[in-house]
């Protein structure tokens, strides 16, 4: 537990400041301007101008949709791949790894380290991006400020569902960068090819997902009439609340369990 605290704490400071870190908050950053560009745009509209197919769309169905289709669906896989492909890969790349495992502590530990500075870097780059759009989109539609009081408990969910995501997705790359060539290309295959691909067909395939658990975890409702609604009940055949939990930490674990194995048992060389 030393060796991963003093691992942590050197990552941390790395991953932090670095320039992947700048990008990916542009990144997070842009439901935020997306948030505040929607409500300067209704500012100068008639009140229950905001609709979606004909349907009146409320601050908490946009929110909701949000969280859908920019955090789900892109920005907590985006980090994912691109944090955790790195966290030995990194190392490799930049042919530092060698003076990690030079040092007289387990190799697992550097993983679990860098692991930990993954999970506290991640959350502080995506939880206040989520809390800012919160407070910007949800009092849409709504009279004083009662509306954002009622769906606090949604928001407290939604970033235990967003926790847990970056969690799952970090610890699967993390082995696929322990174990592959290329992890950040097979990365970004596995999180926006196979997964959104398996999930229109049906079968069992789509429980080899990390999405397929996450989004029983999503406690929006979507417009009725909307055809965004179509599409987020269709996506929506996933198993109950406690068996996706179940799933994820199971899949969480297991995959940082294996990489753990590999960083202690594989050799690497270093390409000259």
């Amino acid at each position: 537990m030393t060796a991963i605290r003093r691992i942590f704490e050197l990552s941390l400071g790395q991953m932090l400041w670095s320039r992947r870190s700048a990008f990916l908050g542009l990144v997070t950053g842009g439901p935020v301007l997306l948030a505040v560009a929607i409500r300067a745009i209704l500012l100068w509209t008639p009140a229950g101008a905001l609709q979606v197919n004909g349907a009146h769309v409320s601050g908490a169905a946009l929110f909701g949709m949000m969280i859908w289709l920019l955090y789900i669906r892109f920005i907590v896989p985006v980090l994912g791949v691109f944090y955790g492909t790195g966290l030995i890969a990194d190392e490799i790349e930049d042919k530092t790894i060698t003076y990690l495992f030079t040092r007289p502590i387990p190799r697992s530990a550097v993983l679990f380290g860098k692991y930990l500075a993954y999970l506290v870097c991640t959350s502080l780059l995506v939880l206040p991006s989520v809390v800012l759009v919160y407070f910007v989109i949800v009092p849409i539609g709504g009279e004083g400020g009662g509306t954002i009081g009622s769906e606090f408990p949604s928001l407290v969910k939604d970033l235990g569902m967003l926790a847990v995501g970056l969690a799952a997705y970090g610890a699967v790359f993390a082995l696929v960068g322990t174990r592959l060539k290329r992890p950040l290309v097979i990365g970004l295959v596995f999180a926006f090819g196979w997964e959104p691909g398996v999930l229109l067909f049906p079968g069992y395939v789509k429980r080899l997902t990390v999405v397929y658990y996450l989004q029983a975890l999503v406690p929006h409702a979507m417009p009725n009439e909307s055809a965004v609604s179509a599409l987020m009940q269709f996506f929506r055949d996933a198993p109950s609340v406690a068996v996706s939990l179940g799933c994820l930490a199971a899949i969480t674990l297991g995959t940082l369990w294996l990489a753990g194995r590999t960083v202690e048992n594989h050799e690497y060389v270093l390409e000259q």
